[in-house]
């Protein structure tokens, strides 16, 4: 009889998918919102975006890469778009880890109606930290993951209430 080994890993486990969401009321109809942001290929809303190129419009498939002012660049691919439900979602296919320390990542950005002429942005995301392996270096852990997508995202929301609500 061969006896039973039982070899255990109680902190040997790689990363755990995180999630993020961030909101902002902004004071104006869902449907100028959405106007802002619907274009899959105009970024320019968000404050730390210097431009966009891509192909593909607003179609499932459609390919961007984005080029974030001072850093590197983030290649993302459109995964659904709603028009009448005023959302969409993507994915980044490639990212410059000092940019954004993800893999796997998945965002949805959409748009809903607040009452009283305002809209309620939602964007949120699920990703794993971009060091893949246990023990990850501290710019690419979980937690540098969580604030990155945090600062992406609170920096966008922030600049889109200022451009729409500073538009008057």
């Amino acid at each position: 009889m061969l006896p039973l080994v039982v070899v255990g890993s109680a902190n040997a486990h790689g990363p755990t998918r995180q999630k993020v969401t961030e909101t902002v009321e902004i004071n104006a109809s869902p449907d100028k919102v959405w106007g802002v942001i619907k274009n899959f290929h105009d970024f320019s809303w968000h404050p730390a975006v210097e431009k966009t190129e891509g192909d593909g419009g607003n179609a499932e498939g459609a390919k961007r890469v984005v080029f974030v002012k001072g850093a590197g660049q983030l290649h993302e691919e459109l995964l659904s778009y709603d028009e009448a439900g005023r959302k969409f979602k993507y994915s980044i296919s490639k990212t410059d880890m000092k940019v954004l320390p993800v893999n796997n990542y998945t965002s949805t950005l959409m748009v809903e109606d607040a009452g009283d002429g305002k809209s309620k942005v939602t964007w949120k995301g699920a990703f794993y930290r971009g060091y893949m392996n246990n023990n990850p270096p501290a710019d690419q852990n979980d937690a540098a993951a969580v604030n990155a997508a945090k600062g992406v995202y609170r920096g966008g929301l922030d600049g889109l209430k200022a451009k729409i609500e500073g538009a008057g």
